[in-house]
């Protein structure tokens, strides 16, 4: 009976660790998926390769990418992920702001390519 305990306890333990293995999963999502999954169906048909068919880069938020971050985010920098091949006659290249925690998609829009120049 006792031995018996002891693989039932052993069990339960492993399925509890594995368990808390999952849920850290989600924490290593890449910056390039958690920018494409805030796209819409239009922007995502632009992505003629793949997501990681972008730069990422970490940016000072400054007046020329502050038009296209979300008024209440106030830190002081970004991340863009700007997705290549996008770009239309009329529009620059489709680029996401996510936070600095890279989970947050804190802005997006069409912009140039001001971001190589800061």
């Amino acid at each position: 009976m006792n031995k018996l305990f002891s693989i039932l306890i052993f069990v339960l333990l492993a399925i509890i660790l594995s368990g808390c293995k999952l849920s850290h999963s989600n924490d290593d999502v890449p910056i390039e998926m958690v920018a494409y999954s805030s796209l819409t169906d239009k922007e995502t048909d632009l992505i003629q390769v793949s997501p990681k068919d972008s730069d990422v880069e970490k940016l000072p938020v400054n007046k020329k990418i502050r038009p296209f971050i979300d008024k209440d985010y106030n830190k002081k920098e970004v991340y863009s992920v700007i997705f290549h091949h996008t770009e239309t006659e009329s529009s620059g290249k489709l680029t996401v702001f996510i936070d600095i925690d890279r989970k947050t998609v804190v802005g997006k829009g069409y912009t140039d390519n001001w971001t190589k120049n800061l």
